[in-house]
């Protein structure tokens, strides 16, 4: 989906018979200026689709940002100012605060993880764990925020998981399936230190370390030759992820980014008298 399809998906959705409330009010244009402003510090993300979904119902409208996606902004400085027809603005308010506050939220709590594992090798990833129709918005988002992104998309890389291996009897014929067709890096997900060493003889190109503790994890690491990517996976939180970080992993996925941050508290405040 495109991102001028998502906004007319948008518009439709929260007035599909119009603004009965603004339009009752009977109000004829009213030109002024609007201010977007930070309620908490934040990572900004989603000017695009907030920008858009004002332009959509107000063409003539002047966005003019303050801040470029990845910086931070700090509690009640201005992110933007908008000057146009406030009432058709005002019907473009809720959707587009949607949008940017969901993005700099994510932005916003992967830049928490980052920081955390400051001074380590270890990158934080994100997964497929996004909102449908919303993963490349969520995902740039967790790039402004300093991550990484995974894999976009199954058409993007091979990621040999459980299911695959149970649906093939096991990760030696899984794995040797997958380069009957593919001449593709290989990922595969180990649970236990036994699947570990049978990814090692397989000479794959990265292991998922899935929900192992960090007892475990040190053992596996223990194991796995240099050239081997190592990920660690499975419940990290921010208490946790630096000492999974200092154990030396390559990189961190963390679904929480997309799928659990809280959303960015923002606001959009009206001159009426201007």
């Amino acid at each position: 989906m495109t991102l001028s399809e998502l906004i007319k998906a948008a518009i439709k959705e929260d007035m599909p018979r119009g603004d009965l409330t603004t339009e009752s009010l009977g109000l004829k244009p009213r030109l002024g200026r609007a201010l977007l402003k930070a309620k908490e510090d934040i990572v900004l993300s989603g000017t695009l689709p907030f920008e858009e979904m004002v332009l959509a119902l107000e063409p003539t409208a002047k966005v003019k940002w303050h801040f470029e996606e990845g910086q931070n902004v700090l509690k009640m400085q201005n992110i933007c100012t908008i000057e146009g027809d406030l009432v058709q603005i005002l019907k473009a308010e809720r959707v587009a605060l949607n949008f940017l506050g969901h993005l700099s939220g994510i932005a916003t709590h992967t830049h928490r993880f980052v920081q955390k594992i400051k001074g380590t090798q270890t990158k934080i990833l994100d997964t497929r764990k996004t909102t449908p129709g919303l993963r490349e918005l969520e995902k740039r988002a967790v790039v402004h925020g300093g991550g990484y992104n995974h894999r976009l998309n199954l058409s993007t890389a091979i990621l040999v998981k459980d299911n695959h291996i149970a649906v093939m009897g096991g990760m030696t014929a899984a794995v040797q399936r997958v380069r009957q067709h593919s001449q593709l890096p290989i990922e595969v997900e180990a649970r236990t230190l036994e699947e570990v060493k049978e990814a090692i003889g397989l000479k794959v190109q990265r292991i998922l370390l899935d929900n192992m503790d960090n007892a475990t994890l040190e053992k596996a690491l223990q194991l796995l030759p240099d050239e081997i990517q190592t990920e660690a996976s499975g419940n990290m939180s921010l208490d946790r992820v630096r000492s999974v970080a200092e154990l030396g992993v390559d990189f961190i996925s963390v679904g929480a980014l997309t799928h659990s941050a809280p959303v960015a508290d923002v606001s959009l405040m009206f001159d009426w008298n201007s």
